[in-house]
């Protein structure tokens, strides 16, 4: 008889605790009030960046990025090795203008730990037209 209280006891525990989550589910996914909700964005930022892969062999290094985009993008490629005495490196930055294609290299003496890409715009971004006298 005892061991049926327990069980009894953990069974509404468990229908409490999934009763609270369903209803948690229900708050956030509820929308916001019409009142609360943020405005639209003036303006949607422009696509822009590369497509960038990167491919580590040993302690070689290779990115491949192809900008598919109207803007240039300036990449450049950094690779932390494994080791201590191990020397970071980070490449110089190479422009990809639009529809073209840049492979960049690095290299540690023994393993690489981490490669990645970063990118930033080469040249302005198009002047925000104004309207009106």
């Amino acid at each position: 008889m005892h061991a049926i209280r327990r069980g009894a006891g953990a069974f509404a525990s468990v229908a409490v605790l999934l009763t609270g989550v369903a209803l948690a589910a229900e708050v956030r996914a509820a929308p916001a009030p019409a009142g609360e909700r943020p405005a639209p964005a003036a303006e949607e930022p422009e696509n822009f960046g590369a497509s960038c892969r990167t491919d580590v062999e040993g302690s070689r290094v290779t990115a491949h990025c192809q900008n598919p985009y109207p803007r240039t993008d300036r990449v450049r490629l950094h690779v932390e090795c494994e080791r201590w005495w191990d020397v970071d490196t980070d490449s110089a930055p190479v422009d990809v203008g639009p529809a073209d294609y840049a492979q960049l290299t690095g290299r540690c003496w023994k393993e690489v730990r981490a490669a990645w890409i970063t990118h930033q715009p080469a040249d302005p971004g198009p002047a925000p037209s104004s309207s009106g006298p």
